[in-house]
């Protein structure tokens, strides 16, 4: 395969502004529902998940035999040469120049999306987190552990930013990751399920949870609900928890970080499902 239309871009014009506004501006990907992907990893799993590929961008120079091959292999609707500068600008970093970057379709928020069918669900909450990275974070850890996706809620950091999809180590293009406003959207959606296929658990996770993290069975179709870095969980959430479950520690640390403190719990499941 060949690639389609190519455009040759040196200057920050409108369709290069389009581009860089993607790295910042969470109106824009969603008005244009795209957003930019960075990291050979992170487009190896999109590429792999049948991601729609908008736009594949490339340096004016020459490239590695993978960037080579992923150049002239991966249908897309354009595909940008661009100026080193520019490629520099929306790589994002400071370090080497990335030889390729791709403009990706933003999926539906449909929550129907986080629910596996070939295993017990174990669907990861997270309330309006302020931290792409926490959220990349938690999102890496519902990958390595087994979930079945990833429901951000609330007013929060956008998922599809790119320092998310970075922290993520590109998980994010592997795992279901779906936005909805409020908990009412997902406790609806759990309760239509559980008409289908058994009871599910609500449990949420504080550090003044009445209940060790060991204490609880999470090996049926569960939900797990991590509360904002500084506010915990909203009252609305507590209210809808079965269990709100805490992490015994020792030391001086107050608190564990959000995304850490969500890793844990679905470690534990992963723990008792294998047992």
């Amino acid at each position: 395969m060949s690639p389609g239309r190519v455009q040759r871009i040196h200057s920050r014009n409108a369709t290069f502004q389009q581009w860089h506004s993607l790295l910042g501006n969470r109106t824009k990907r969603n008005r244009h529902r795209e957003f930019l992907v960075q990291g050979v990893r992170p487009l190896t799993l999109a590429l792999e998940h049948d991601w729609p590929v908008r736009a594949l961008l490339r340096g004016d120079g020459d490239l590695s035999n993978w960037a080579q091959g992923v150049w002239e292999e991966t249908a897309a609707e354009s595909h940008g040469i661009l100026a080193p500068e520019l490629m520099a600008e929306l790589g994002g970093k400071d370090e080497a120049t990335p030889e390729l970057l791709a403009v990706l379709e933003l999926p539906p928020d449909d929550l129907d999306r986080v629910r596996a069918a070939e295993r017990v669900p174990l669907v990861t909450v997270f309330d309006r987190p302020s931290s792409p990275g926490n959220i990349g974070t938690l999102v890496r850890s519902a990958d390595a552990f087994g979930a079945s996706g990833v429901v951000v809620t609330g007013h929060a950091a956008d998922p599809y930013d790119p320092r998310c999809v970075r922290a993520s180590t590109g998980s994010m293009l592997s795992v279901p990751v779906v936005r909805v406003p409020s908990h009412t959207e997902v406790l609806d959606w759990v309760q239509q399920q559980g008409t289908q296929g058994g009871a599910w658990t609500v449990v949420g996770l504080d550090e003044g949870g009445d209940l060790p993290l060991r204490a609880v069975d999470l090996t049926g179709p569960t939900v797990l609900v991590v509360g904002n870095e500084t506010r915990g969980l909203t009252r609305a959430w507590r209210e809808a928890c079965d269990h709100i479950v805490s992490i015994p520690m020792v030391g001086d640390a107050s608190s564990l970080n959000a995304g850490v403190a969500g890793s844990i719990v679905l470690h534990e499941a992963l723990r008792q499902r294998l047992g």
